[in-house]
């Protein structure tokens, strides 16, 4: 039996993603009929974004599978019904993507790269940094990116420790939970980097409170969600010296206002959400191996559990 897959992404994806998908179900032996149009009554699965086209999904009375193409769904899972299945992206482009971005701007901040970019003003200071084994970083999200980030730092011989809502054993890594251990994991920390997801568990994760706990002039990496800092509290932990600097890629609101006080902060560097990105041909990959295993009953990939969000 054919399966009816719509594309329900934004328009100006559509002639990049069809081939794609197309090739890569052909390849996996789907019989797949993929449109950017259907009957509702007639779609199995969709691939989906919030930027396109589907917004109502009560129509979709065959539903088998909502596969999103964003790696973030606190704005899908609102949406589409719970008793439909709902994938998010992880594919190994967005992860290698994350981090090389996750490690480069760590190397920045351990070896103080920034002093040497920026300028000296005639001013000779020749006082190495210490060795990545001396420098302990938390990485606050232990998912698949996560994961990553903190592997390839470990690899570098930094001092890994993470922090996740639930206990998770990940070799080379010192792994915490529930709330002391996030206090343990943010008193070791001269670098955070935050990639956990954005729910109401999560929101505010480095507050006042939580960002008194780092060790003084802690440095912040924040490519995963704008709502896990407290705005207010980080500027006055930057002004305080609490906090050194900041790296942040992701914002409440994007594009980050002209008039926000992060872009004039000395102490701040603002990236504009470019930490990573989906990549089309390893997300096709993805997108068709779920239809796959929803064809023939198998557990489909990076499912989304609705009592946690994520």
């Amino acid at each position: 039996m054919t399966a009816n897959v719509l594309f329900a992404g934004r328009p100006d994806g559509w002639p990049v993603y069809e081939p794609l998908l197309k090739t890569e179900l052909a390849r996996l032996g789907v019989d797949a009929d993929l449109r950017t149009e259907f009957a509702p009554e007639e779609v199995d699965y969709i691939v989906y974004a919030p930027s396109g086209p589907v917004s109502d999904f009560t129509p979709f009375s065959r539903l088998k599978a909502v596969l999103s193409m964003w790696a973030g769904v606190e704005k899908i899972v609102p949406v589409v019904p719970a008793a439909v299945p709902l994938t998010r992206m992880v594919d190994s482009g967005l992860e290698r993507g994350m981090t090389e971005w996750v490690v480069g701007h760590t190397l920045r901040y351990h070896l103080g790269m920034d002093v040497h970019i920026l300028g000296q003003n005639g001013h000779w200071k020749p006082k190495a940094p210490p060795l990545a084994k001396d420098r302990s970083v938390t990485v606050l999200g232990l998912g698949a990116l996560g994961t990553a980030s903190a592997k390839a730092l470990a690899a570098l011989g930094f001092q890994v420790s993470g922090w996740s809502r639930s206990q998770k054993d990940i070799a080379g890594i010192a792994c915490y939970s529930g709330a002391e251990g996030l206090k343990t994991a943010l008193a070791q920390a001269e670098i955070v980097i935050l990639l956990l997801p954005d729910t109401p568990a999560t929101e505010n994760t480095l507050n006042a409170e939580t960002m008194a706990l780092l060790p003084k002039g802690a440095r912040i990496i924040n490519p995963g969600r704008g709502p896990l800092i407290d705005d207010a509290a980080l500027l006055a932990a930057l002004d305080s010296g609490q906090v050194g600097h900041a790296t942040l890629d992701v914002f409440r609101v994007e594009p980050l206002p002209p008039e926000h006080p992060y872009w004039a902060h000395p102490n701040v560097t603002v990236t504009p959400h470019i930490a990573s990105e989906t990549r089309e041909s390893t997300a096709a990959e993805v997108i068709a191996e779920n239809i796959r295993r929803a064809e023939a009953g198998e557990t489909l990939l990076h499912l989304v559990d609705r009592s946690l969000g994520y």
